[in-house]
């Protein structure tokens, strides 16, 4: 099958949608607005993977600090310090092509291009179960010190944890 992994464009905002919403029902969607503003944000890195033109499978992600937490809903905000952190917001792969290694696919790409930036972590919250997949991947639960950042976890619903993972340089 052949895969077109690209940056994340406003003109895929529909097509994440439909991911977005196949796959997590209507308690995490995120509107049009929101990601348009995102992917407008000087720290955006998001990626898309196409099959067929359509948009499959995607990773919103953006360059942060440990420890800062974008709310559900929230915009990408630049880091008032240098980023050392690669923040992974949302991912999501149609059902019709789990199993295929399209997450992990998105991943190592992020992954890869943090490296080379010279970010040192990967956060995230890990929301709907998805903690031990995280754990996989080298993600560890990360207690937050500060008031705010934690009042932005809460966002997430019960049982939403930060994790962190290092990720080198």
């Amino acid at each position: 099958m052949s895969w077109h992994l690209r940056n994340l464009r406003v003109d895929d905002i529909p097509g994440l949608l439909e991911v977005q919403r196949a796959c997590y029902g209507d308690d995490f969607i995120e509107d049009e607005a929101v990601f348009a503003r995102r992917i407008a944000s000087a720290s955006n890195c998001s990626v898309v993977l196409q099959h067929d033109d359509a948009v499959c499978a995607y990773l919103a992600a953006y360059r942060s600090r440990v420890g800062q937490v974008t709310p559900l809903h929230g915009d990408f905000a630049a880091p008032e310090q240098a980023p050392d952190t690669l923040y992974l917001h949302d991912m999501a792969v149609l059902p019709a092509f789990a199993g295929q290694g399209l997450a992990r696919m998105l991943v190592d790409m992020l992954w890869r291009m943090a490296r080379a930036q010279g970010l040192a972590h990967s956060a995230l919250v890990s929301v709907q179960g998805s903690q031990p997949y995280w754990e996989r991947k080298g993600y560890a639960i990360h207690v937050l010190d500060d008031a705010q950042q934690r009042s932005s976890l809460a966002t997430y619903g019960d049982g939403a944890v930060y994790m962190l993972a290092q990720i080198g340089r």
